[in-house]
């Protein structure tokens, strides 16, 4: 015989009401996952193999008091020889923590009194959910005072979460990090003063991101905004002015022992002349210079130019340019005009120059066609006429008047690749000539570079002859941290400078090398090249050819920036003929603190480049910049010597800069310095200059007629209106006897009424929100409000508790009670006034300072609980003067209803016979 047990479990599932959870219809293993926050069943098979009928005594414990059986004691019978399915229900509370708990199931007969256990295993799986919500804010706030607002964070899942609080533009009152347990919630608050010296009234955004360390990608963030009102504000001006400065300068220089001062006026306004700023204009008038010119003080010069739409001329002073090749810069007095039409510009200008004495005069006209919107193709004449004395020396090679056409363009051939160029032709009488220059500019994602190449024949008449140049540079990025680099330059011979400057050593490089950025504020560079400098002065002090390895490393440490170099050389030097070596090390270390910026600088060199070989070096020097106000500023450097290469500048060996503002407008600056001037190699002149200088606004312009704004404050029960102070911006108005008040001459433009609290009672509110916005753009506005008597609402959170475990309602421990209070939020609203609090469940709440009108309050679960529930959750009302509103919420706890099936599963079994 061969016995077969056939079982058959049949479960019905029964429902479980519940206000606002969860519900699980299925049987739970110890494999199963559950969720937080919802209502399962917990099976369990018993079984009677007894030939007597059961009747069994049922308790339910669980390991964690967050776990709670629905129904804690039952009885349960069972017929002989049969097995039937228990089902415990459960509810598994939102806040229970990830993990695996147990449910035991305390069985005892009652006949015999025997007892016996049976548990079953669960996991509660993790669930993450921050929530972060605008609390409170003020709406408006006067500057100087601090803003200060407050969000409520809440952790709603099930996992203790370490929760970093960052604010870009604003402080948080916590720690940076807090430990939120599951269903706690924190008010954070976050605070940003604000300056009194507001100008005009602005709004500030104050935000608040809160995210967990273990999941940064979920980040919450609020914003709130607060309009800041202006105590101090600025002037608004019925006129449109032009900023002009005019200064006086007493200018001394001893220069090679012998000394000159006296002084020097300047006078300079840049600015538009309407309120439109279509017409701009600019200009300067600075008088003969007592001193040796020098970079250092300002040359004679006086000039105007005009510009408005498309339109553009100049008279005066200018560096004058036509184009690279014919005449790159030149300073002069003369004339320049250009108009620009849709696709076409037409241009041209005169020049005089001042600073180069063999060209008497200069004329320039040109047409520039706009081809797209970053390519363009210029066509123009250049027309020169040299002094006489200029045809007798050949020192330009001209021998008439030269004329010079060219044409240059840009052309954007993609996204990534620039081409320009330009070709031009000289004709003398005697003398022919060309030139051309070739530019290309590529930017790619790896690669970055420029290439320039021009070419002038010994016969071309232009800024250039005789020569050819050619430089470039490419950098390639392997990846964010290494880029490979190389340079390589040839300077232009033969070019006519204004004698204002000197020009500097012909040079010849080039190098190639590694950048590796090791850190993200530091990186180290690898160079190795070649480099030839040559002394464009006679008797040179310089000719050589070097060979160099050079290593750089620039590193951040705190609030230091360092840097250090070191090259290593070889040395063909052609003045001595002799070959050496040339090294140089250098540090750098600059930082800032106290509102001042140090930089300290060395360097030491043992070179054979000049005429002895093996020359040591040793250079060093500081700066300090200290800004001690905004009015006051000091500045003072000092450097011990320059390479001999150097010479072609002016070059400060000490300098001393003082700024002093005296009152608005009126600056003080005090500037002294021993300097070598260009082409010096060792005689020191003293140069100080002391200048002050007044900077008015002319008016050019009257944009706009004064306004007015009266007004009635209408009493409404309230003991008087007289006396109130009003603010509107910076202006002020007291109410008289009837409550009317005035402001008279007032700029016009957009600004908020304000009360004086202090003049008023203070239980009085106006009629309408203060501080309101007003536009005043008519001449005259009014504005009526009225005071009464502040309203106030007071509430009391109630919890209506029953307990009936015989039907199935719900019901908890006073103590568990006590332990853990839940909340919600009570919002009060009107027209554009919002206020709320986050209450407990058992306090007392109240609003006051309310004005008289209609409110309505609404309640918000706040994650409250979901066994609790709102019995009404909003209130409508109207508030009368004084009048103060009591209002009861009631929060009840929800019942749980649960259906037992009528009969116990039965599982049964056939014997079948062969």
């Amino acid at each position: 015989m061969v016995r077969t047990w056939t079982l058959f479990i049949i479960v019905l599932l029964f429902p479980l009401f519940a206000f606002s959870q969860q519900q699980s219809n299925r049987l739970a293993s110890k494999k199963d996952s559950l969720r937080p926050g919802m209502t399962t069943s917990i099976s369990f098979m018993l079984v009677n193999g007894s030939s007597e009928h059961k009747t069994y005594d049922i308790s339910v414990v669980t390991s964690n008091p967050l776990i709670r059986p629905i129904l804690a004691k039952d009885e349960f019978q069972i017929a002989s020889q049969e097995t039937s399915l228990y089902l415990v229900p459960v509810r598994i509370a939102a806040e229970t923590p990830q993990g695996d708990y147990s449910v035991t199931l305390n069985i005892t007969d009652r006949l015999n009194g025997i007892s016996f256990t049976k548990v079953s295993s669960i996991t509660v799986s993790g669930n993450r959910k921050l929530s972060l919500t605008a609390l409170d804010s003020p709406e408006f706030i006067r500057a100087g005072e601090t803003i200060r607002a407050s969000f409520l964070l809440k952790n709603n899942g099930n996992v203790a979460e370490n929760i970093v609080l960052e604010s870009k533009n604003a402080i948080v009152d916590h720690d940076a990090s807090i430990l939120l347990a599951p269903n706690e919630s924190k008010i954070i608050n976050i605070h940003k003063p604000t300056l009194s010296e507001v100008g005009q009234n602005e709004f500030q955004n104050l935000n608040l991101s809160a995210y967990s360390k273990d999941n940064p990608k979920e980040i919450q963030s609020v914003y709130i905004s607060t309009q800041v009102i202006s105590v101090k504000p600025t002037s608004i001006d019925i006129y449109h002015r032009l900023p002009i400065a005019a200064s006086l300068s007493f200018i001394g220089m001893k220069n090679m022992g012998v000394y000159h001062d006296g002084f020097q006026g300047e006078f300079y306004g840049k600015g538009t002349l309407d309120k439109e700023n279509k017409n701009q204009i600019e200009f300067r008038a600075a008088t003969h210079n007592p001193v040796e010119l020098n970079t250092f003080t300002q040359y004679e010069e006086y000039f105007v130019n005009y510009r408005r739409d498309n339109f553009f001329v100049h008279l005066g002073d200018k560096t004058y340019s036509s184009s690279y090749l014919t005449e790159f810069a030149r300073y002069g007095r003369g004339a320049e005009i250009r108009y620009d039409f849709n696709k076409i510009s037409l241009g041209g200008f005169y020049n005089h120059p001042r600073f180069f004495k063999d060209i008497r005069d200069e004329l320039n006209f040109y047409s520039a066609f706009k081809i797209r919107k970053e390519s363009e193709v210029t066509v123009g004449y250049f027309y020169k006429i040299p002094e006489k004395e200029a045809f007798k020396s050949g020192n330009m090679g001209l021998d008439s008047e030269a004329h010079l056409p060219y044409t240059k363009g840009k052309f954007k051939v993609s996204k990534n690749i620039n081409l320009s160029g330009e070709f031009s032709y000289s004709r003398m009488k005697k003398k022919e000539g060309a030139a051309y220059m070739m530019q290309a500019d590529i930017n790619f994602e790896k690669v970055t570079g420029n290439l320039l190449y021009m070419k002038a024949t010994p016969e071309f008449a232009g800024y250039f002859t005789n020569t050819s140049t050619f430089s470039g540079n490419l950098q390639y990025r392997f990846s964010g941290k290494i880029s490979i680099l190389a340079n390589y330059m040839q300077d232009a011979r033969n070019f006519q400078r204004d004698t204002l400057f000197l020009a500097a050593p012909y040079r010849k490089y080039f190098q190639y090398g590694i950048q590796y950025q090791y850190l993200p504020n530091g990186s180290v560079m690898l160079n190795n090249g070649y480099q030839k400098y040559q002394d464009r002065l006679e008797p040179r002090q310089f000719d050589y050819y070097e060979r160099f390895f050079r290593v750089s490393i620039n590193q951040r440490i705190g609030i230091f920036q360092v840097n250090f170099e070191g090259q290593f050389g070889k040395t063909d030097n052609y003045l001595s003929g002799c070959n050496g070596n040339s090294s140089f090390y250098s540090a750098n270390l600059s930082f800032e603190k106290f509102r001042t910026s140090f930089n300290l600088f060395g360097s030491y060199a043992i070179t054979s480049r000049y005429k002895l070989q093996n020359q040591k070096q040793l250079y060093y020097g500081a700066r300090l910049s200290s800004r001690f106000s905004d009015k006051t500023s000091l500045s003072i450097f000092y450097q011990n010597n320059y390479i001999p290469e150097e010479y072609f500048k002016d070059r400060n060996l000490f300098e001393l800069l003082f700024h002093q503002q005296l009152f608005p407008g009126n600056e003080l600056d005090f500037s002294g310095r021993y300097s070598l001037q260009r082409g010096q190699m060792g005689d020191k002149d003293f140069i100080f200059s002391i200048r002050y200088t007044w900077r008015p606004h002319v008016p050019v312009q009257k944009i706009a007629e004064y306004v007015s704004l009266s007004g009635n404050i209408r009493n409404l029960g309230i003991k008087r209106t007289e006396g109130i102070r009003l603010m509107l911006g910076s202006y002020l108005s007291v109410t008289d006897k009837e409550g009317n008040y005035i402001f008279k001459n007032v700029i016009p433009g957009n600004y908020f009424l304000e009360i004086d609290r202090s003049t008023t009672g203070i239980d009085d509110i106006p009629t309408v929100p203060f501080p309101t916005a007003l536009a005043l753009v008519n001449k005259e506005n009014t504005f009526n409000f009225g005071l009464t008597t502040a309203a106030k609402i007071e509430g009391h959170i109630q919890l209506l508790e029953k307990e009936n475990n015989q039907t199935g309602i719900e019901a908890l421990p006073a103590k568990t009670e006590r332990r853990k209070r839940e909340s919600i939020v009570v919002e009060a609203t009107s027209n554009d006034q919002t206020y709320r609090k986050i209450c407990f469940i058992g306090d007392d709440f109240d609003f006051t300072y309310l004005s008289p009108g209609d409110w309505t309050v609404k309640i918000y679960r706040n994650g409250l609980d979901k066994r609790y529930k709102i019995s009404t959750d909003r209130f409508q009302f109207t508030l009368q003067p004084a009048e103060i509103k009591k209002l009861n919420i009631h929060i009840v706890k929800q019942q749980i209803e649960i259906k037992y099936q009528q009969e116990s599963l039965k599982v049964g079994y056939n014997e079948i016979k062969k």
